[in-house]
């Protein structure tokens, strides 16, 4: 009797940027406000993914369809699950649903994995992590890889939270800074409570705190999430120090900014104001999966000439960050600006990005 006698084949899929259906099979309370979601797919499944980037939900919520955009906080080294941490915001209608529905057993869609702020594609001997609050995800996946695949690579882990009971992962960041000599922790308090005690850092992250940390930080690739005031004051520091800003990468997302959702309204009332755009100027939409076509002015996205048909193409962000939205592309050409939201390997293949992606002539998009 031969060995493989006792060996049944095991189909592996591999995880790739487009719609998948994940299973919840852990939620683990981080702190008392942050919980963490781990998923996997039913069957085997390899998650691979650049540490740092993020996927999509796709969720029901009163019976409406929302998107909501998450960093993978786990480490590709663990790669038959994914996870992702999410902090309960006050008055946050899918955080807190987040927190308070979805639990083990529960199957949902994710798009994914896409964004530009990861540790492959900017490798460096000496790293500078800086996170601030639940931004700390992206970067804990960054320091997950480097710590699980032996990287040798120089970490100065660096992280803000408001008061000791608000750090996430505390536990585990001590354990990886007392196993290796290349993963240095530093963590600021802004303060602390009554009952609680704090030898560490205390206040805000500033120039003399910086340089008592990491005194080589000029010389180091710098990876930094947090709330927007914070990532701002860490800029305005590096920008005082001359700091190569090439080697500065950053990570923000999340819905459409209300600022940005006025300027949208406000262009599409002037363009209704506007006179009528010449026949001749007008580009043809065709969308060959529902038989469907259109005539849109110049400047008009593929996604709004979709949403005049009728048609409904996921989307979250609205700014080419989180990858919902893409269709496929089979002829024509379009000028796409994207935020990180799409690979090159799928532009090689035809994918653009509905939301941002403006026609320069006539195109077919099959949807």
């Amino acid at each position: 009797m031969t060995t493989n006698t006792f060996l049944n084949p095991v189909t592996t899929q591999t995880w790739s940027n487009g719609r998948h259906l994940v299973r919840c099979v852990k939620a683990i309370q981080e702190t008392w406000d942050v919980r963490t979601f781990c998923f996997m797919a039913d069957q085997p499944m390899v998650f691979f993914f650049k540490p740092g980037q993020f996927v999509t939900l796709e969720l029901e919520i009163d019976g409406q369809p929302i998107m909501r955009s998450y960093t993978i906080s786990s480490s590709p080294s663990v790669p038959y699950s994914f996870s992702i941490t999410i902090k309960r915001v006050p008055g946050g209608k899918v955080s807190n649903w987040l927190h308070d529905n979805l639990k083990e057993g529960d199957v949902l869609p994710v798009h994914g994995p896409v964004g530009l702020f990861n540790a492959i594609d900017f490798p460096a001997d000496k790293v500078l992590f800086l996170s601030g609050g639940v931004g700390i995800t992206p970067v804990m996946s960054m320091a997950r890889w480097f710590f699980d695949t032996n990287g040798n690579v120089d970490m100065v882990f660096v992280h803000s939270a408001r008061a000791p009971k608000d750090i996430i992962y505390h536990r585990e960041l001590r354990h990886m800074a007392s196993r290796i000599e290349n993963f240095k922790l530093h963590l600021i308090c802004e303060k602390y409570e009554i009952g609680e005690t704090w030898s560490g850092y205390r206040g805000y992250l500033n120039q003399r705190m910086l340089e008592l940390i990491a005194p080589d930080f000029m010389e180091r690739e710098i990876f930094c999430c947090g709330p927007t005031p914070y990532m701002h004051a860490i800029k305005r520091l590096l920008e005082a120090n001359g700091f190569d800003m090439q080697r500065y990468h950053e990570e923000a997302f999340g819905p459409t900014p209300p600022e940005i959702r006025a300027e949208v309204t406000e262009h599409a009332a002037e363009a209704a104001e506007a006179a009528e755009v010449p026949a001749a100027d007008l580009n043809l939409v065709n969308f060959s999966g529902t038989g469907k076509s259109i005539r849109v002015a110049p400047g008009e996205t593929v996604h709004a000439a979709a949403a005049k048909l009728g048609l409904h193409i996921p989307k979250a962000c609205g700014m080419g960050i989180c990858g919902t939205c893409k269709v496929m592309k089979t002829a024509g050409e379009v000028s796409m600006e994207h935020n990180g939201g799409i690979t090159d390997e799928d532009v090689a293949e035809g994918y653009i990005l509905s939301c941002c992606s403006v026609p320069r002539g006539d195109v077919t998009i099959d949807y």
